[in-house]
């Protein structure tokens, strides 16, 4: 007997939305945070330890692996700050009402996503860009 049947939960009915990315990026940064917790412990139990263990923490975090690492790491927590103050208005109920939720345009969280990973990008750039100013451009 064939069964012709769609399988449950059929792909073919989803759409990619920025919603679904900025759960997964959300996820996905809150456990690239947990890992940067490991680079700072490192930072600080290399201050603790002694100048030797000192320069090899710095060393690493002045390589181009060590400063990409930082900048991601930075970025994590901007996007993950952003979309929590999102979530945090959508929890109050903001731009769910009738006029928001009709069929003929698209939902107000889904620009408001877009803006969500613009501005977490614009704040991860202002910072470096604050931080190279600030230390003469050697990072």
């Amino acid at each position: 007997m064939s069964n012709t049947r769609p399988l449950s939960p059929h792909l073919g009915i989803y759409r990619w939305r920025v919603n679904m990315l900025q759960s997964t990026l959300h996820r996905l940064t809150g456990l690239f945070l947990c890992l940067g917790a490991l680079l700072v412990a490192w930072g600080l139990i290399a201050a603790a330890t002694g100048e030797g263990a000192w320069h090899t923490f710095a060393g690493f975090c002045s390589s181009w692996l060590g400063v990409l690492l930082l900048i991601l790491w930075t970025w994590s927590l901007l996007f993950h700050l952003c979309n929590g103050l999102q979530h945090l208005v959508r929890d109050m109920g903001k731009n769910f009402g009738p006029p928001t939720r009709d069929r003929t345009r698209n939902p107000v969280y889904w620009s408001t996503g877009w803006m969500v990973i613009g501005l977490s990008v614009l704040l991860t750039v202002v910072v470096w860009v604050a931080l190279a100013l600030q230390t003469g451009g050697s990072l």
